[in-house]
């Protein structure tokens, strides 16, 4: 990561980080990910903040927790 940006260490479990990395760096995120150390990155915007969020969330839960968020999405009303 660039020198001055702000990052912040990324709680995951030390197995699940490389794959949290990975897809961070596919929607260039910036992060860094170096042997022995945590997982950091460094949002630019709120959007990438929330697709960060959304990562890890899908990394750490189980299955049925997704399940279940996933109907209290459609379950969700829009007003327009």
């Amino acid at each position: 990561m660039s020198a001055g940006k702000k990052s912040q260490n990324v709680k995951v479990k030390w197995s699940e980080r490389w794959q949290v990395y990975h897809r961070l760096k596919a929607l260039e995120i910036e992060c860094s990910c170096r042997m022995n150390e945590p997982l950091q990155a460094a949002p630019k915007s709120p959007q990438e903040a929330i697709q960060l969020w959304s990562i890890v969330k899908q990394v750490t839960s189980n299955r049925q927790d997704l399940v279940d968020w996933l109907h209290q999405c459609w379950r969700i009303k829009s007003y327009q």
